[in-house]
């Protein structure tokens, strides 16, 4: 029977007055659960009454615990904020991983102000008992709806920063990577990426061995132990997902070599023929990108010869031989040759990384005449090369502040960057030997203060290269026809100035169902 505003009130004051006698007044509580039966009026006083004598009554707790629930559960929106607000007074002992799954459940609400308030709930328990909350909020990622899921894992990617490391004990993070480990063993690219930032942001993952065991998770993920199908737009949309996560995670200590080898091995042959996640995204680009990023932080390989070999095949394809002369000198093609400029800033990058570790491969794992081959398009594109810096100085030429921030003068800076790195990359493949000791930061990179140094200075020099190599090509390609014979390149900066146009899209396509998984024990019947 329920209630009334005038029994709530009766029996309230009876459990107020008792004090210290509390336990012997166990009708006047039951009364007060029977408010939730009764009226608008009713079940707001029994939301507030509740919570306050709750902890006087453990043999009633669960029939109080479910009796707030059913508030929380209410069609008046007003009536279920006041519960929600109330429900971190139960959160005591045992029951607070109750109450935490309850309020992850509420998690799932269209209503932005009670959604704001089972989020302040839940920082509320969770700093009183952060692993009890954790326990909530991981049953409901591992068995609850998918809308549940989404929301708890988006809560701990944005809330568990804002903790304060009293909260934040190693205990507690050690007990979210275990969890979190759980949950990567079926997961979307999406909740891979915020699983990811969770994981990162842990203070006791910081170290060399921390960044380590991530690496290991995101390898996981990858499948670099299978062959990459180059039609899978999921399976290369994987890749790329993985590959961007690891990246942040590499440094001189934490290698990058399984994922520059999987690239060498399973994507540069495969180049051209990479199916694009997305329409728009320029996945030879994209690829040629992520493995320019990772190159410098690369340890020892076991077929370095041949990831050299693949890295160099590829340069060739996209560095053209000169167009053939005419009898009387003119070109005998009707189109010059597009110089491809991001991407060979990318294989040259990467090419020059590698090299380090082999600097004798152009003298003595390629043949002489495939040498002189390569040497003739370094001369070619250098050419080309100088006459668009050139262009590109007098463009931006007394510009500064508003004037580069319009689109077309970021893209000509970025152009300027591309090509002063290939400049510079350039000049140290045509010493006699090779040379590999000149530093570049990748156009998209940010650039550090010593970099921007030297990069705001003009090369000594337009001409490319000072060993005699150059100096013997350069009559097959005589000054006056630079300009001739090259056309700047038409969209290929335009999209790509920012650094990864389609890193921040998230998420497989198709959502859950498609994408990472595929490890079996699929408990929430996902397809992947």
């Amino acid at each position: 029977m329920a209630a009334t505003v005038e029994e709530l009130y009766r029996n309230y004051g009876i459990l107020a007055d008792a004090k210290d006698n509390l336990s012997q007044h166990k009708d006047a509580y039951q009364v007060i659960l029977d408010g939730v039966k009764g009226g608008p009026k009713e079940k707001r006083l029994a939301a507030q009454f509740i919570p306050k004598f709750f902890s006087s009554f453990p043999e009633l707790a669960d029939a109080a615990i479910n009796a707030q629930l059913d508030l929380c559960e209410d069609e008046d929106v007003s009536i279920r904020r006041q519960a929600i607000k109330e429900l971190p007074r139960f959160a005591a002992g045992e029951n607070l991983p109750r109450v935490a799954d309850i309020l992850t459940q509420l998690l799932q609400t269209d209503d932005s102000a009670e959604f704001n308030q089972v989020n302040t709930a839940l920082i509320s328990i969770f700093k009183i008992d952060a692993k009890g909350t954790l326990g909530g909020l991981f049953s409901q990622i591992l068995h609850g709806e998918d809308i549940v899921r989404e929301r708890a894992i988006k809560f701990l990617s944005t809330k568990l920063k804002t903790m304060p490391e009293d909260v934040m004990t190693k205990e507690v993070e050690d007990h979210i990577f275990t969890e979190t480990k759980k949950v990567l063993e079926d997961v979307t690219g999406e909740e891979f990426v915020l699983l990811m930032r969770i994981l990162s942001g842990l203070k006791n993952l910081q170290t060399v061995s921390g960044r380590q065991q991530l690496v290991e998770l995101v390898v996981e993920q990858a499948f670099l132990e299978q062959a990459l199908n180059p039609a899978d737009a999921d399976a290369v949309d994987r890749l790329l997902q993985c590959t961007r996560q690891a990246l942040p995670l590499f440094s001189k200590n934490v290698h990058s070599t399984r994922f520059v080898t999987y690239f060498s091995d399973h994507v540069l042959p495969n180049l051209s023929t990479l199916t694009s996640p997305v329409a728009e995204l320029d996945i030879q680009l994209e690829v040629l990108k992520l493995l320019a990023e990772m190159s410098p932080f690369c340890g020892d390989m076991e077929k370095l010869e041949n990831n050299l070999k693949m890295l160099f095949e590829k340069l060739l394809e996209f560095m053209p031989l000169p167009p053939e002369e005419g009898e009387h000198g003119e070109n005998a093609a009707n189109e010059e040759p597009k110089l491809q400029f991001s991407y060979v800033e990318c294989l040259l990058f990467s090419f020059h990384q590698l090299g380090k570790k082999m600097p004798d491969f152009l003298i003595d794992k390629i043949d002489a005449d495939k040498l002189k081959d390569f040497k003739i398009r370094l001369q070619y594109f250098a050419r080309g090369l100088q006459v668009y810096i050139r262009q590109l100085r007098v463009a931006l030429q007394g510009k500064t502040g508003e004037a580069l921030k319009t689109d077309e003068n970021k893209i000509k800076v970025v152009a300027l960057k591309i090509t002063n790195n290939i400049n510079v990359l350039i000049k140290d493949l045509f010493h006699n030997p090779p040379s590999y000791k000149s530093t570049v930061t990748l156009s998209w990179k940010p650039v550090q203060r010593e970099a921007a140094a030297v990069g705001e200075k003009r090369p000594p020099g337009d001409d490319v290269g000072t060993g005699t190599t150059v100096k013997k090509l350069a009559p097959a390609l005589p000054r006056r026809d630079a300009r001739q014979i090259y056309n700047p390149p038409s969209g290929k900066y335009s999209g790509t100035i920012g650094n990864f146009p389609y890193e921040q899209r998230g998420g497989f396509r198709g959502g859950r169902g498609r994408g990472f998984g595929g490890r079996g024990n699929r408990s929430r019947g996902r397809i992947y």
